[in-house]
């Protein structure tokens, strides 16, 4: 069994409630979405098939136990549960960040969703997947990418009308160059919107177009 890997690197978690914490990122390749502001858009197209026991091997000789399973869209490859629930049989805390559009629920017992909800300039929120809120479990986390205020009003609406209901952690995030974080602080001060104010920290380390970080 093998999945067809973009990449596999280390780096500084740069977002969700893990962010600071060293990482091992695997990025599967091929997207389902053409978001407007992606920015891994090399992630659908470049690609190599890798076991999955050199997957595990690979991510071994980085000496880290918090792994994310990224992409492009992991979830378009079949065996991306199987890798996952391999990595947390071994031990290592494992973070799956998918777009929303496809069914969560095939992910295995003890791994962390980071689930994207599509706003209406990501060109993509006709393709949110509302039926994966049924499969949110404790730990899992909500995440909205934010372009411009209308952006913003739609999320704070889904988010008081439904996840009210949820304890889950709710990330909000500027698109990097877009939008700036103190605007969308503002916003979120003058409503008391119950979520996390995120950036993407990565890019503040290192070069926002930089790879493999």
């Amino acid at each position: 069994m093998s999945l067809l890997i973009c990449e596999i690197f280390k780096s500084i978690q740069g977002e969700s409630t893990f962010v600071g914490l060293p990482c091992v990122f695997v990025r599967l390749s091929g997207c389902n979405l053409n978001c407007t502001y992606c920015d891994t858009g090399y992630a659908k197209s470049e690609g190599y098939e890798l076991d999955l026991s050199r997957i595990a091997d690979t991510v071994k000789t980085l000496g880290v136990r918090l792994v994310e399973i990224t992409g492009g869209e992991p979830l378009i490859q079949e065996e991306t549960p199987l890798l996952a629930e391999m990595l947390s049989r071994e031990g290592y805390l494992v973070l799956v960040e998918t777009n929303g559009s496809l069914d969560i629920s095939v992910l295995p017992e003890g791994v962390v969703r980071i689930m994207d909800i599509k706003c209406p300039s990501s060109g993509e929120s006709h393709s949110n997947r509302w039926e994966n809120l049924d499969f949110i479990r404790p730990g899992d986390e909500i995440k909205f990418v934010v372009c411009d205020r209308l952006d913003y009003e739609w999320a704070a609406r889904v988010i008081m009308k439904e996840l009210v209901k949820f304890s889950n952690t709710i990330l909000i995030s500027p698109v990097y160059g877009q939008l700036a974080p103190q605007e969308l602080a503002q916003w979120i001060l003058e409503d008391n919107l119950d979520v996390r104010l995120q950036v993407q920290v990565h890019k503040y380390i290192w070069s926002p177009h930089a790879r493999g970080v």
